[in-house]
């Protein structure tokens, strides 16, 4: 039997190991990208429509942020299957929103009564 234990089993092709640069840095990150945004607020520094705006930038660059520093997430990683699953759910994600909102706009456009049918009604 071989002894030669030096690499991890199945560990071949991952490319992308955790060290604690990687998550210093991750944190850091996520530190700065958590701050500006409170000091955005709370300095009321930009008009609201654009801190709302400015924020959701923010966030969606966190998520980016997390999902590369804490949860590993590559194109390499798993023969590529964990990002083609991070597609999948973000595409389902926005079929369902966007539906939902569509149909929740229709649905009170549409059912509704206006002004002048309440006028009819006896």
């Amino acid at each position: 039997m071989s002894a030669d234990h030096s690499h991890a089993h199945g560990d071949d092709d991952v490319g992308y190991h955790a060290t604690v640069k990687g998550y210093v840095i991750g944190f850091l990150l996520s530190v700065v990208l958590t701050a500006i945004p409170f000091w955005l607020v709370m300095g009321h520094v930009l008009d609201p429509k654009t801190t709302a705006f400015v924020i959701l930038g923010f966030a969606a660059v966190q998520i980016i942020v997390h999902m590369v520093y804490f949860l590993h997430m590559n194109t390499r990683s798993e023969g590529g299957w964990t990002m083609l699953a991070l597609i999948f759910t973000v595409v389902l994600v926005v079929i369902t929103l966007s539906g939902s909102l569509w149909v929740m706009f229709h649905l009170n456009h549409n059912m509704m009564p206006t002004m002048h049918d309440m006028r009819q009604m006896p």
